[in-house]
């Protein structure tokens, strides 16, 4: 049901071709948004998540754009003020996971997981910094990693302590702007980024390790982005740790 706080309103959601981006996307036009759909790779996959919001009644676009390129990012924004009018929310769902010991993994590897992941949210926080209008919120996407500290996954969480880091400061320095930021932290969710090259006995151990025995749905964790974009104005600066009670 559209929600009169939200209708109107207009969200860009980066990595919005897949997984939790995607599932976000179509969980924020349900609630009145315009959504910009941000990809960086599969064209195809994009349309079709533009054709899945506008099967279910709602309005987006597709907007490539490289998350870490600064002229790219303005003209994703530039794309969403022409097409929808402006841009209340900003979700930073883009991000890649090449695994490996910290030992062996190369460090070309390394470059490319901090580009994308923690200079990608800084851009494009950057420039929803200069774009967001009044009560509206920036929503970036961390992982219960930082705290879950799995071997193999070291440059990965890396990068996302960063963007926690990032996402609070952000919240400080916004003082006044009526906009909020906060960061949501999934734990193991049934997400391609997740899934792929993985056996399934490595699947289900970590989908048995929460109290809830299973792994998150990328629905799970759009319910918390949508809350975040839209009635609850008094969480700012935190990050929310989605994993279905799993301990550090």
């Amino acid at each position: 049901m559209t929600d009169n706080s939200t209708a109107g309103r207009v969200a860009i959601v980066t990595g919005g071709s897949s997984g939790i981006g995607r599932e976000a996307a179509v969980r924020l036009s349900r609630d009145g948004f315009a959504v910009v759909i941000g990809y960086s790779g599969s064209q195809e996959r994009a349309e079709h998540a533009v054709q899945e919001v506008v099967a279910d009644g709602g309005r987006a676009i597709a907007v490539q754009a490289d998350v870490a390129d600064e002229t790219a990012v303005t003209a994703l924004f530039d794309r969403a003020e022409q097409e929808f009018g402006g841009v209340d929310v900003v979700v930073n769902a883009a991000g890649i996971m090449p695994l490996a010991p910290l030992a062996e993994l190369d460090l070309e590897v390394f470059d490319q997981i901090v580009r994308t992941n923690l200079r990608g949210t800084f851009v494009i926080d950057q420039q929803a910094v200069r774009r967001v209008r009044s009560g509206g919120a920036i929503v970036n996407i961390s992982s219960s990693l930082t705290l879950l500290a799995r071997p193999g996954y070291s440059a990965y969480a890396a990068s996302k302590g960063g963007v926690e880091a990032v996402t609070l400061i952000l919240a400080r320095e916004l003082r006044g702007r009526d906009i909020t930021v906060n960061a949501v932290a999934p734990g193991p969710t049934a997400t391609p980024l997740f899934l792929d090259g993985k056996p399934q006995e490595l699947i289900d151990r970590i989908a048995a390790e929460p109290p809830l025995e299973r792994l998150g749905q990328p629905s799970d964790i759009a319910e918390i982005i949508a809350f975040l974009a839209g009635p609850a104005r008094w969480i700012n600066g935190q990050v929310i740790y989605a994993n279905g009670g799993s301990a550090a």
